[in-house]
């Protein structure tokens, strides 16, 4: 089939990747319009972009999908389907009803489990031991589409959201590819989602991603996993953020933890840093202090002036 691939992040790379050497023709990509990213928040090309460009592609970077000028420079292709992955904006009508074939999303969870922008976070957040990923074809109702095929993937228990979400966009793009090669065949068709066991999976925000260190160890332990590496986990200490890395919640071998401390009270020693829950005390991982590199707590901690108990919130 003639596609046109709409994606944006490093995420969606691998989807294209996968069409790129199928048997399929990717005639152009469909991508955001550049904008600020890195440290210097210098304004930079999609990852997708930078693929599709590299491959000769044509690159299109409406505003809006429903701008009168990109609606027709895709009728003037005349693609037969358009797969997407985290495209990132929504699609008017006029532009799902381009394609013969619709527009194909991959989306990174069991639908019609975790529907939004943020699949892979929510089911680390609420301790999902099984995910996913879903090829449905895209309607106007949000993630509400007949859905194609499915894959599934263990949570394991130290995942992050980008550890997950790696091996969930290279196992997707090959359904991706499979579910288009079936739509092409006439051997695969769409089938509606169940009205039960519906949920969303709305953006997870950095005031999200403030750590209640007042929850209980295995619910901290999940929300520092789910806003690793993005929008990053945080604290206060002094009234200072700081960034933080995934927490240990079962104390290794030989290594004491203490009985009892205050939700977000730290109890520093020389090889290990723990601070307290609304349960049990978790071992802390990486810190990052504002323009400073990340470092482990136990190196972080050194730099501490205090002679008194150290709290975080």
């Amino acid at each position: 089939m003639r596609l046109v691939f709409a994606g944006t992040p490093q995420t969606a790379v691998p989807a294209l990747d996968a069409l790129l050497a199928s048997r399929h023709e990717v005639v152009a990509v469909v991508t955001r319009p550049d904008a600020p990213a890195g440290r210097g928040r210098k304004v930079e090309a999609s990852p997708v972009a930078l693929r599709a460009a590299a491959a000769g592609l044509e690159v299109l970077t409406p505003a809006r999908a429903r701008d009168p000028e990109f609606l027709d420079r895709l009728r003037e292709i005349g693609p037969d389907c358009c797969p997407v992955a985290a495209y990132g904006a929504l699609l008017p009508q006029a532009a799902l009803d381009i394609p013969p074939h619709g527009w194909v999303n991959l989306h990174f969870s069991l639908l019609p489990a975790w529907r939004g922008a943020a699949p892979v976070q929510h089911a680390i957040l609420h301790g999902d031991d099984v995910t996913g990923a879903s090829t449905f074809l895209i309607v106007k109702e949000l993630d509400a589409g007949p859905v194609y095929g499915v894959l599934t993937e263990p949570v394991r228990a130290d995942d992050t959201s980008g550890t997950l979400l790696d091996r969930l966009s290279h196992s997707g793009a090959d359904l991706l590819v499979a579910t288009l090669d079936g739509i092409e065949d006439g051997t695969v068709r769409a089938v509606p989602q169940p009205a039960e066991g519906v949920s969303f999976a709305p953006k997870i925000n950095p005031a999200d991603a403030q750590v209640d260190w007042k929850l209980p160890a295995h619910v901290v332990d999940r929300q520092i996993r789910a806003c690793t590496p993005d929008p990053g986990a945080w604290t206060e200490l002094d009234g200072v953020r700081l960034k933080l890395g995934p927490v240990s919640v079962n104390t290794p071998p030989g290594d004491a933890a203490p009985l009892d401390l205050a939700p977000g009270e730290l109890q520093i020693g020389r090889q290990s840093v723990f601070v307290g829950t609304g349960s049990r005390p978790v071992r802390l991982g990486d810190v990052q202090a504002p323009g400073k590199r990340r470092m482990a707590a136990p190196d972080w901690a050194r730099g501490l002036r205090s002679g008194g108990p150290v709290r975080f919130g």
